[in-house]
């Protein structure tokens, strides 16, 4: 619903801008509006791709193989509370988790493109930053929260885009490769264990696909609408909770004394951007 306003509201913002342009100025276009080199940068709105029922996977005998439950002496499920999507408003399930927070995302990008009648292909690159972050929580019962939170220090992209000309506009398509390096977080109530990332942070390899509109407003000049789908793959994301000052009884510790390894159980990283584009071309 949040992205079909926005697609709405740019689309209609943009459409002024086409009929503002001089019908005099139209005249003056040559047949190829859109071949050759340009430079430019768009800045606009990502969100969270919602998930529903997204877990945290616990390694308590330190096999690799994240597919255990961490019990209590009495064998009771020491996350039976369960999770929630986000960051954990308080130690309890009870207590809830404040919803991911979507933010603006800002980017600056070179492209060519070749012109053949009405076909348009080409190839953009661009650099910038998301400012969204994507949290979970998990609950014990101890009761005690754990907080993942992850976001893009900055990414990249190089896209291939394709589409057709309408005299002065473009409708087009664009996919391709991105790469990005992601922060990791953690926060915990819990103030008897310690806890150790594996890796903070990381460089990783994702792709994009959407498509959008750009419209000529000078000989060189032109603004635009564009939506993009990006997702990475998160997969080194583990923390180590190791004995701190907890007794050996502790939970993560009554398999192996050493601790526990736990992630999140999702390691795609993705999210929707709505975007306005500006370009200078040469």
């Amino acid at each position: 619903m949040r992205i079909r306003h926005l697609l709405g509201a740019g689309i209609g913002a943009l459409a002024f801008a086409v009929a503002a342009t001089p019908a005099a100025a139209q005249d003056n276009y040559g047949a190829n509006e859109f071949d050759g080199f340009y430079v430019g940068g768009s800045v606009g709105y990502t969100m969270r791709d919602s998930k529903s029922g997204e877990v945290v996977e616990f390694d308590t005998n330190l096999d690799g193989n994240f597919n255990d439950t961490v019990r209590t002496t009495a064998g009771a499920d020491a996350f039976s509370t369960g999770f929630c999507n986000g960051a954990a408003a308080g130690s309890t399930r009870a207590a809830g988790c404040d919803r991911d927070r979507d933010d603006i995302e800002y980017h600056a990008r070179v492209g060519f493109d070749k012109q053949f009648g009405r076909l348009v292909v080409g190839v953009v690159g661009e650099f910038g930053k998301t400012e969204m972050t994507d949290s979970i929580t998990a609950f014990s019962t101890t009761p005690a929260n754990y907080v993942f939170t992850r976001e893009l220090d900055w990414n990249a992209a190089l896209r291939a885009r394709a589409g057709l000309a309408a005299d002065r506009t473009l409708f087009y398509a664009t996919g391709g490769g991105a790469y990005g390096k992601i922060d990791r977080s953690f926060s915990s109530t819990n103030t008897a264990n310690s806890f150790t990332f594996q890796d903070d942070s990381d460089h990783v390899w994702g792709w994009q696909a959407g498509g959008g509109i750009e419209q000529k407003l000078g000989n060189n000049f032109s603004v635009g609408l564009e939506y993009l789908y990006s997702r990475y793959d998160d997969d080194d994301r583990t923390i180590r909770v190791g004995p701190g000052t907890a007794p050996a009884t502790n939970p993560f510790l009554l398999v192996n004394a050493n601790g526990t390894d736990f992630r999140r159980g999702d390691n795609r990283f993705d999210f929707h951007s709505v975007r306005a584009t500006a370009a200078f071309r040469f």
